[in-house]
């Protein structure tokens, strides 16, 4: 198979020593990181007529719960835990048939599909026959029944998408990014078109376009999973039957499932535990209420809040999707061949470069949006059924969130980096103690936070999460480059401090009125101006991370401090 050896063969070289990523592994975090960025682009635009039509209401706060249960599938499985079980055990397999004629990697992948679809099929006719239920027993709840029906549509979507990721995997690891990371745009197309085209038909009625929308959500997952076949076909893949021969590899992904899912996904669960502490700690759409708690309570959170967390959650992940995933997703697979090959001290060296590269764009990222929260949301949602108050409470839940950024992007590198060495329980422990900092944390503070005590709570785990991961991999791989570390935090901060300043000074100058021009200029001048002066203060502090990424080359020995 001339293609698969020819797509797989350019991941085995490295830079000596570890020293810096092979020139391949860049082009491949760009070609996924500009993919991702106009999935995010396509993904605010999608977010922008959404917000103009629903506003923050109860049926998006029904929506954005509904969408949230098979989007958590995707968070699992298209964004890490599907990829981390997967590749070390397909790099093994790949590493065992050198000559790329054999048929072990295709079996492997076959029967990965097969268990996932019938794992999966299972799962969601339950969720189906438990959705029913409900909807039986509390029909008389109309907010509820919106969201039990809204759910039911867009379950099955979870099958789609989860084999839409095993497909991209495999990808992945053959050294094709470029299909994969354009896969998300088509959800966001179908979602635009839905909204523009079919929305306008059912103009009065709110709850049917939450329904077209869900549909919508669906058939995306149809085009996402036949988007792929044609470039995996031409890698050479063929469905394998005899799966004798990977049964050990079968059983170890199998094992690996479940922690890995569990710990890949604990920004999402959290996620998924705000929404839900949002929903039953909200005052109804009428106001007013008192919590069924001890001493009668007022409800601390406001109508809206579910929708307040879908957009504000939204804003934050734009940085994140373009930059932490896309690194962890073209990382890994070199994580993986290091390990299976018991290079230890490259994947060391690797690793540590990945974290060096979360804090140059992550530290800033996190800064400047928790900075321009407010004129970006006002430029992005503020439009239509949209208020200012709308605005208001949507940049506190953002500026929040925000805190966490660089945290977000540096945690699917380290846990990327345990599961390429097989290692599952320590970052499943750290993940689960970050649960329950964000539990607690979600049921203190939105007392006297209200709705932005949830996010402060994922902001706070997530960075209890790196600290752990960071701390207990070195168990593993031996002491990270430290001084390195050190010297680019330094520096990062330092250049991170010159941007909140140009920033803020370009924040002094913001327009009254209320027009998209004056809107729009409020956000690109300051935007513009802290960019310029980080990238000029990066150059004076001699920040190399950067130079590694605008020239898209590795950094050779040499150049290293």
């Amino acid at each position: 198979m001339p293609r698969h050896s020819a797509s797989t063969e350019p991941q085995r070289s490295g830079c000596a020593g570890g020293s810096g990523l092979p020139p391949r592994l860049i082009a491949g975090l760009w070609v996924v990181a500009s993919s991702t960025l106009l999935s995010r682009v396509l993904g605010l635009v999608r977010d922008i007529v959404t917000a103009r039509l629903f506003s923050v209401s109860p049926v998006m706060d029904a929506f954005a719960l509904a969408f949230r249960v098979p989007n958590l599938a995707r968070r699992l499985f298209g964004e890490g835990a599907l990829s981390a079980a997967f590749l070390p055990a397909f790099a093994r397999e790949l590493e065992r048939t050198p000559d790329r004629t054999g048929n072990t990697p295709w079996q492997l992948a076959t029967s990965v599909f097969v268990v996932l679809t019938a794992v999966l099929l299972t799962l969601v006719g339950l969720g189906e026959l438990l959705l029913a239920g409900m909807a039986i027993v509390w029909h008389g709840d109309a907010r509820l029944r919106l969201l039990l029906g809204l759910t039911a549509v867009m379950l099955p979507y979870a099958v789609l998408i989860c084999l839409a990721a095993q497909l991209s995997a495999v990808l992945n690891a053959l050294g094709n990014y470029s299909r994969p990371a354009l896969v998300p745009i088509v959800l966001n197309l179908c979602w635009i078109g839905t909204i523009w085209v079919i929305a306008p038909l059912f103009e009065r009625d709110r709850e049917k376009q939450a329904y077209a929308l869900a549909v919508s959500v669906l058939f995306s997952g149809c085009l996402q999973l036949g988007l792929q076949w044609p470039t995996l076909r031409r890698l050479g893949f063929r469905f394998e039957t005899g799966w004798r021969d990977v049964r050990a590899g079968l059983n170890d992904i199998l094992r690996a499932m479940l922690p890995v899912t569990i710990g890949l996904s604990i920004t999402q669960i959290n996620g998924l535990l705000d929404v839900c502490t949002a929903w039953f700690f909200a005052a109804a759409p009428a106001g007013g209420g008192v919590m069924p708690l001890p001493g009668h309570p007022a409800f601390p959170l406001a109508s809206g809040a579910v929708s307040v967390i879908y957009y504000g959650e939204r804003l934050y992940q734009f940085p994140l999707g373009v930059f932490g995933v896309a690194l962890g997703t073209v990382l890994f697979p070199l994580l993986s061949r290091h390990a299976a090959r018991g290079e230890l001290i490259r994947l060391r060296d690797d690793l540590t470069l990945g974290l060096r590269l979360v804090l140059v764009i992550g530290l800033p990222a996190s800064v400047g949006l928790m900075l321009v929260a407010d004129p970006l949301t006002r430029l992005f949602f503020e439009h239509g059924s949209f208020g200012s108050s709308d605005a208001v409470r949507t940049a506190r839940m953002t500026e929040a969130y925000a805190a966490g950024v660089w945290a977000y992007c540096a945690i699917p590198v380290l846990y990327r980096g345990f599961y390429a060495l097989g290692q599952r329980t320590a970052p499943l422990r750290i993940g689960l103690a970050a649960v329950a900092v964000d539990l607690v944390l979600n049921l203190t503070l939105i007392w006297p936070l209200a709705e932005r005590g949830l996010a402060w709570s994922t902001a706070a785990s997530a960075i209890v999460q790196v600290v752990g991961l960071t701390w207990a991999i070195q168990a593993f791989v031996g002491r990270l480059d430290w001084s390195h570390l050190v010297r680019t935090s330094a520096r990062v901060i330092a250049a991170t401090g010159v941007m909140a300043a140009a920033t803020l000074f370009a924040l002094s100058w913001r327009r009254i009125g209320t027009g998209n021009v004056d809107k729009l200029f409020n956000l690109i001048v300051p935007v513009a101006a802290g960019g310029v002066a980080y990238l000029i203060a990066a150059r004076l502090f001699h920040l190399e991370e950067i130079r590694l990424l605008l020239r898209r080359e590795p950094i050779l020995p040499e150049e290293r401090d």
